[in-house]
């Protein structure tokens, strides 16, 4: 059974640093592209940012591009997205997922078929 844990969240001024971490079990990292994806209030969750199974390539939305950066541990099985320049607009409830590659060497963070969220973290940038 895949479980995600999401802890890290936190309130942040606006123009300061947040690392995000997320520790999945029931799978291995080296299998699956990696992916966050947030909600915004009154929104629906949006991928953000993504990591091809082999640790390789990534690709974020335009508007995070320059500002976070997704990685892993695949030893720890952990996930993570350091996130810098923190505007009010990243405000959400963070959550990681998982997908089957369905290219050879990239990835699309804005897709998913992932269905086995956890609770997920609350990041609230303020002005």
């Amino acid at each position: 059974q895949v479980h995600m844990v999401e802890p890290g969240g936190d309130l942040v001024q606006a123009g300061g640093s947040l690392r995000l971490s997320c520790t999945a079990s029931g799978l291995r990292l080296p299998e699956y592209d990696m992916k966050w994806w947030p909600q915004a209030p009154g929104k629906d969750r949006e991928g953000v940012a993504c990591l091809n199974r082999r640790g390789t390539w990534s690709n974020a939305r335009t508007s995070v591009k320059g500002r976070f950066t997704i990685s892993k541990d695949s030893a720890k099985n952990m996930l993570y997205l350091q996130m810098n320049n923190l505007k009010p607009e990243d405000t959400a409830v963070y959550y990681c997922a998982a997908d089957r590659p369905k290219f050879a060497d990239t990835c699309s963070y804005s897709t998913t078929q992932f269905d086995d969220w956890g609770q997920g973290t609350q990041v609230t940038v303020s002005n």
